[in-house]
C-alpha cells in the first residue's frame, strides 16, 4: 500500500473533470519509455520461535528498517516513526502487520528487475542474520491468528482497520495476513490502456492460479489454493472485483474516473496527518461539502491518494497494476513481471492473448474469478473446458512477446527464461499450493512448522 512522504498543501485544487482524467492520461508514454515496476511483499518472523515481530520490540520492525540504512536507504517518517525507506531501488515500506514490501524502481528490462530483487533479498537476509529475523515467501500467514499479529503505527492503517469490519468479513485478514507480488506497467494511449486493461483483467485469474500459494490457515489446510484471492471476495465490494465496465465499448479514462468517484473514501492527508473520511463521498469533496473538511476542495494529490484506495484485480492510476498473484519465492517474483511484460508489451502477443479470452461473457469471467481460489487450474473457462486448457498457450504467448522484445543480458539470453517456473507449473499440472499440500500430507506429516524451512528466502 502507498506510503505518503510529503504533504499536499501546494498542489493545484481540482476545479474541473479534466483534472481527474489528467491523473491517468499523464501516464501515457511512447513504447521506448515503457518501464517495469515490481512490488513484492514477504512475511517477517523471528527465527527463535516464528513469532511476527512488533514494531517496537528490540530487534523488531523499526530496528530492521533502521538497520537497512547501512545499505544506503534513507528513512521516511510519519511523525516520530520510521515507516518506510527510499533509495535507488525504489522504496521499502510496511504493510499493516509488518509485512515488508519492496516497491521497485521503474526499470527497462527483466534482467534489471531480477537483479534488483536479488539485491533487496540479500540485504534483508543480511540484516535478518544479525537480528534473528527471516522472511517467508507465501500469500498467507500459514499459522497465525489475527490476534497473533502486530499493528504498524501508520495513520492510514488505523483508519482502514476501523473501517474494514463495517464493509466485509475478511478485510482485516487482507491487511494483516496476506502478501502479494504486483507488477506496474505503462501504456502509450487511452486506447492502448483499454486494450491492456481488458486483456489483463480477463487473464488475472490465470495469474492467480499459476501463483496460487496460500493453502494454509492457522496451521491447517484451508480448502483453497489461493486463500489470499478468496479473501478479496468479502473485503469490500465497493472497491474490489472484476469491473464489468472495463469490457464495455467506449471504456477509457472518463469511465474509470466515474468508478473512482463511486468508491467510498478512506482518508484525506493534511499536514502530515490522516483525517478519517471513511465512507464519505469524493463527489461531495469536489463540491466543497466534505463533512470532515467543510468548504475545502480536493487537490490533485487527494485524487491520486483516493485512486490508491480501490483494490480491483487490475488497478489504473498513471500506470496499470496487476494485482492477482500470491506472494512467493524468489523465482516467482521474477516470473510475474515476465508473464505480464510478455503479454502486454508486445503488440502481437497482446492481440493473441486477447483473442484467447475476448469471447468470454461477463458471467463466465465472474465465474472464473470466483472459482480459481479453490480450483486453481481446474476452474471453468468460457466456452467450456478448464483454465489449464489455455494456460500453456498463454505462457507461450508471453514467451513469444519476450523473445520479440529482444532484451538481452550479458550472456546473450533474452527475458523468456524468467517464465521457466510457470512452464513447470503448466507441465506438472500442479499449482505451487498443491505442491505444498502434498508435502504437508506426506513429507511433513502434518507439521506446518516445516513450511518455514521450505519457503523462507
Amino acid at each position: 500500500m502507498s506510503t505518503k512522504t510529503v504533504s499536499n498543501r501546494n498542489d493545484p485544487v481540482i476545479e474541473d473533470r479534466d483534472q481527474l482524467i489528467a491523473a491517468m492520461a499523464k501516464g501515457e508514454k511512447p513504447k521506448d519509455r515503457w518501464r517495469i515496476g515490481t512490488e513484492h511483499e514477504k512475511f517477517v518472523y523471528c527465527t527463535g520461535d516464528h513469532h511476527a515481530p512488533s514494531y517496537d520490540e528490540t530487534g523488531g520492525i523499526r530496528d530492521l528498517l533502521m538497520a537497512m540504512t547501512e545499505f544506503g536507504w534513507e528513512p521516511v517518517y510519519e511523525g516520530e516513526n520510521v515507516i518506510a525507506l527510499k533509495g535507488a531501488d525504489g522504496a521499502v515500506s510496511l504493510e499493516p502487520a509488518g509485512q515488508l514490501e519492496l516497491s521497485g524502481a521503474p526499470l527497462e528490462n527483466l534482467h534489471q528487475t531480477c537483479a534488483e530483487t536479488g539485491r533487496h533479498l540479500q540485504q534483508v537476509k543480511a540484516i535478518g542474520d544479525k537480528t534473528g529475523k527471516a522472511f517467508l515467501g507465501l500469500g498467507l500467514w500459514p499459522d497465525k491468528k489475527r490476534s497473533d499479529l502486530p499493528i504498524m503505527p501508520k495513520g492510514r492503517y488505523e483508519i482502514m482497520l476501523r473501517h474494514m469490519p463495517r464493509v466485509g468479513s475478511m478485510g482485516l485478514d487482507m491487511m494483516l495476513r496476506t502478501c502479494t507480488i504486483q507488477v506496474n506497467l505503462d501504456y502509450s494511449s487511452e486506447t492502448d490502456m483499454a486494450h491492456k486493461f481488458r486483456t489483463s483483467l480477463a487473464l488475472q485469474p490465470l495469474a492467480t492460479a499459476l501463483f496460487a500459494n496460500s493453502p494454509f490457515l492457522e496451521g491447517k489446510p484451508n480448502g483453497f489454493l489461493s486463500y489470499r484471492s478468496h479473501i478479496w471476495s468479502d473485503t469490500d465490494p465497493a472497491r474490489t472485483g472484476m469491473l464489468p465496465f472495463v469490457f464495455e465499448d467506449g471504456f477509457g479514462y472518463e469511465r474509470y474516473a466515474d468508478y473512482m468517484l463511486d468508491v467510498p473514501m478512506y482518508f484525506v492527508y493534511r499536514d502530515g496527518k490522516y483525517i478519517d473520511a471513511s465512507g464519505l463521498n469524493f463527489r461531495d469533496f469536489l463540491k466543497g461539502e466534505l463533512s470532515v473538511l467543510p468548504g475545502e476542495k480536493p487537490t490533485a494529490s487527494d485524487w491520486e491518494d483516493h485512486m490508491s484506495t480501490a483494490f480491483p484485480e487490475v488497478r489504473l492510476k498513471s500506470f496499470l497494476e496487476m494485482r492477482g498473484a500470491d506472494g512467493g519465492p524468489w523465482s516467482k517474483i521474477c516470473a510475474l513481471p515476465a508473464f505480464w511484460v510478455g503479454l502486454l508489451y508486445d503488440q502481437s502477443a497482446l492481440d493473441a492473448a486477447w483473442d484467447e479470452v475476448k469471447h468470454w461473457t461477463m458471467e463466465e469471467r465472474e465465474l472464473l474469478r470466483s472459482s480459481v481460489p479453490k480450483m486453481g487450474l481446474d476452474a471453468p473457462i468460457g466456452g467450456g473446458g478448464k483454465l489449464r486448457d489455455i494456460a500453456g498457450r498463454i505462457v507461450e504467448i508471453a514467451s513469444a512477446g519476450l523473445t520479440a522484445r529482444n532484451r538481452l543480458n550479458s550472456g546473450g539470453d533474452n527475458e523468456s527464461g524468467f517464465l521457466d517456473p510457470l512452464r513447470e507449473v503448466v507441465a506438472s499440472g500442479k499449482t505451487p499450493a498443491e505442491v505444498l499440500l502434498d508435502k504437508y500430507t506426506h513429507e511433513w506429516g502434518g507439521d506446518i512448522s516445516r513450511i518455514y524451512d521450505e519457503m523462507s528466502f
